[in-house]
């Protein structure tokens, strides 16, 4: 009976020890030349674990749908792209008087996770009606539509290229300004945990296994009368509404927001940070997510030293480029860590291989 319950008391603590240093780090003094640009309470330093902790929210999101569900979607970007224009659209415009200031910013920030949600509906109730690379097509076209209205500023609702600023008028001072910056990362903490809390209640829930079971086997799950369309698109939605929230957080923490959120370029990115940390496995998109962005940011600074300036050029000129070394880490990883960099950890140093957790699934699904 120890031995049963070992583990997942082990995991809820070393969880709960991580998410209070996570609270903690905004008043300690701790530095890491070359992962961060200054010491832990700045806020610079502040601000890029922040951004990363969103990013990590929105590849949860995205874990649900690739990792879970199995649909490789080319149109998540779009979900995250409606959180961060929509809050700011809806601060804009939505400003009843009957409500005080602070009901209002939590009045649009429900509204904007509400549209996310539906939006992914719409969207699913689409690109569901076909599989495979026709379905990831299909994303793929929404979100090139979604692209195409952010960029046509329609009403002058979106700002076009140049983007969205966030109108600060009813969001409340203490999310607001450089010197607010320890806020901004609680929040983005807080909508992390949250959509882990929220992505896990899902796996664990009756939805996350028929799911899970549907994906390894479609036929034998029907079979067993499961009407796969309607489960997938509950989980389409939830996903949409979950990328949406970390859209408008993401929204507050930049207190802006430009294009290139919309793009599918930006749902290939969390393609990627979900191979890189691990396929189906929750964890894997956290660290994939944190270890890409600060990659992503720190190596821009180390392509422009000078010590790469003084590199033979046969060095010099790849090593410049920051996606050459981000793209070769991610072949290394595909190649030598098939389970990612979360896999190692879940099997004790093994490759982990989603297979044998599968089937684990499909039998629970058949129990129920």
């Amino acid at each position: 009976m120890r031995s049963i319950w070992a583990r997942p008391v082990t995991k809820i603590a070393a969880s709960s020890a991580l998410v209070l240093l996570m609270l903690l780090l905004p008043l300690l003094n701790i530095s890491i030349p070359g992962v961060f640009p200054g010491p832990t309470y700045t806020p610079g330093t502040l601000q890029l674990l922040a951004y990363a902790m969103l990013i990590a929210a929105l590849a949860l999101s995205y874990h649900l749908l690739f990792g879970l569900a199995g649909m490789l979607s080319f149109g998540h970007a779009l979900f995250f792209a409606a959180g961060a224009y929509g809050l700011g659209i809806v601060l804009r415009n939505f400003s009843p008087s009957w409500l005080p200031a602070g009901a209002t910013f939590v009045a649009a920030i429900l509204i904007t996770v509400l549209i996310g949600f539906v939006l992914a509906a719409l969207v699913g109730s689409v690109s569901l009606r076909v599989t495979g690379i026709s379905f990831a097509m299909v994303t793929l076209a929404f979100a090139q539509a979604g692209s195409v209205v952010v960029r046509r500023n329609p009403g002058g609702q979106t700002g076009g290229e140049e983007g969205l600023t966030l109108d600060v008028s009813h969001v409340p001072d203490a999310l607001v300004g450089v010197l607010n910056t320890r806020n901004l990362y609680w929040l983005s903490l807080a909508v992390l945990v949250f959509v882990y809390l929220v992505v896990l209640w899902v796996e664990k829930s009756r939805a996350g296994h028929v799911v899970a079971a549907t994906r390894e086997n479609e036929q034998r799950a029907r079979v067993i009368g499961i009407r796969p369309y309607f489960v997938r698109l509950l989980i389409f939605g939830i996903a949409g509404a979950l990328a949406a929230l970390a859209g408008a957080a993401f929204l507050l923490l930049q207190s802006g927001v430009s294009p290139r959120v919309a793009t599918p370029d930006f749902t290939l990115t969390l393609l990627v940070i979900v191979v890189l940390g691990g396929v189906g496995l929750r964890w894997g998109a956290v660290l994939g997510a944190i270890v890409y962005t600060l990659l992503d940011q720190r190596l821009t600074a180390l392509a422009g030293s000078e010590f790469i300036a003084r590199l033979p050029d046969l060095l010099r000129i790849p090593l410049s480029q920051p996606l050459f070394i981000l793209g070769t880490l991610f072949i290394l990883v595909v190649l030598f860590l098939p389970g990612g960099l979360a896999g190692l950890t879940e099997r004790g140093g093994r490759p982990h291989r989603p297979s044998r957790r599968s089937r684990e699934r499909m039998l629970e699904v058949e129990e129920i």
